[in-house]
């Protein structure tokens, strides 16, 4: 990060008030039948705060991915910072994933999407935060679910931040899973695929994980949100690529206050290097989202 980009975002957060503190609650509520878990941070000293949604990403929890240096959760490490300048967030696991009902096997980008748009829902119904001040925030897989939630959503978002966003979940994830065995996985007829993921870990889904991805555009959806929009990839990402051009994508075919945020960093913002490019990203986000939620 250059001098003059850590005084613009030094002098922009200047101008946001600093709180002591948030408390942290577990919270739940239900989507066709099935209990969807989250974490509510509520900064401490602050009545009818604004709110940001969390959207995690594939084979993602609420609190992953951890930053090894810090042991703390990347959308974890988000909720504290933005608590401490007077915001609200609710971050979820989807049905399927983290401590929310249902078997990972059966997860799809719709039942993603019916997640999001319930968790606004959720956050707009609960008289601790203010209805008409809320944000969302999607990364990787969540910032496709995102592009559709903002969409969709009948609330009125004040902002979106999508960090390193899928745009063509059916490309990457053939690319991540190989085409045969996304082949396989398509033609399955409901049975669980196993798949080796680049990391290392197995994993398992059904066939209704591969058809869903052609089922949602983010690049279509995005069309339909015209409130401010930061999308932020960095040149190092080897999941969702190239960059900057897969990012750029999204808000050539944006309406509205728009802004790209690029940097030298991989699909988790260099976090295993430590914690400085993730920070500089949450700041970025504040005062970017903490701006139209005034």
């Amino acid at each position: 990060m250059t001098a003059r980009a850590r005084l613009t975002i030094i002098l922009a957060l200047s101008s946001i008030p600093v709180f002591a503190g948030a408390a942290e609650e577990r919270v739940t509520f239900s989507v066709d039948g099935l209990t969807v878990v989250g974490t509510l941070n509520l900064p401490n000293g602050v009545d009818n705060p604004p709110a940001i949604l969390l959207l995690h990403g594939f084979t993602g929890s609420r609190d992953k991915l951890e930053i090894p240096a810090v042991g703390e959760g990347i959308y974890k490490r988000a909720a504290r910072a933005w608590a401490e300048q007077g915001i609200a967030s609710l971050r979820i696991d989807y049905r399927n994933s983290g401590e929310s009902d249902g078997d990972f096997a059966d997860s799809t980008m719709n039942a993603h999407v019916a997640d999001g748009l319930a968790a606004l829902d959720w956050l707009a119904q609960n008289r601790t935060v203010d209805a008409s001040r809320l944000a969302l925030v999607g990364w990787s897989i969540g910032g496709a679910v995102g592009a559709a939630v903002a969409a969709r959503t009948s609330h009125s978002l004040n902002a979106v931040a999508l960090w390193a966003p899928g745009t063509n979940m059916a490309s990457a994830i053939a690319l991540m899973f190989g085409v045969e065995r996304f082949k396989q996985g398509l033609a399955s007829g409901g049975e669980p695929v196993k798949v080796t993921l680049p990391w290392g870990a197995e994993i398992a889904l059904k066939s209704g994980f591969f058809e869903s991805l052609y089922a949602i555009d983010p690049v279509a959806e995005i069309t339909r949100y015209t409130g401010p929009l930061l999308v932020a990839v960095g040149t190092k990402d080897d999941v969702v690529f190239p960059q900057p051009i897969s990012g750029q994508i999204l808000l050539d075919y944006h309406t509205g206050e728009e802004e790209l945020f690029v940097r030298d960093m991989d699909h988790v913002f260099n976090a295993f290097a430590g914690v400085e490019q993730v920070d500089e990203l949450i700041e970025a986000t504040a005062v970017f989202v903490g701006k139209n939620l005034r």
